[in-house]
């Protein structure tokens, strides 16, 4: 019989709660799409709120971005196991009449990548899908919205 031992993988950084905090602080502010023609998700922000992390999330709409409730994520260890990376990553489940879009955020390399796990409750006959989408941090970029968003109208000169 294999003994699993998951404390013996991680880092043990991540094992500190205080410490798991302030890594998970990497995480915070405000992700553009990178893919400007992205139908899914065009942003999202993460709020550190005391020791909660809060994550809101835009999705892209036919004429405007709809805002997604804001909800509160859960930390968790992230474990690469092909760059060995040791990092804390953040869940959050947003729940709709229709839909459940169970995601899990990560930073890697510098790019936020969020995986989602849509699954329908309308009897819609949809089928249920998993997706994977990478953010640039709005704050580091600051022509990214115009690049990320193409329903924004670039003003004339900002990119010259």
């Amino acid at each position: 019989m294999v003994e699993f031992k998951q404390l013996s993988h991680l880092d043990s950084v991540l094992t500190n709660p205080a410490t798991r905090t302030l890594r998970a602080n990497d995480l915070t502010g405000r992700w553009v799409n990178t893919n400007r023609e992205t139908k899914g998700i065009a942003e999202c922000t993460i709020e550190r709120q005391g020791e909660r992390f809060v994550i809101s999330l835009m999705g892209v709409g036919a004429k405007d971005l709809i805002e997604w409730p804001a909800v509160e994520g859960k930390l968790l260890a992230n474990l690469d196991e092909e760059g060995g990376q040791r990092a804390v990553a953040v869940t959050a489940i947003f729940e709709f009449s229709f839909m459940k879009a169970e995601t899990y955020i990560r930073l890697n390399r510098g790019v936020l990548v969020i995986v989602f796990y849509i699954t329908f409750l309308d009897n819609s006959g949809r089928l249920n899908y998993v997706t994977r989408e990478f953010f640039a941090n709005h704050n580091n970029f600051p022509v990214c919205e115009f690049i990320c968003h193409p329903h924004i109208d670039i003003p004339v000169g900002v990119l010259e």
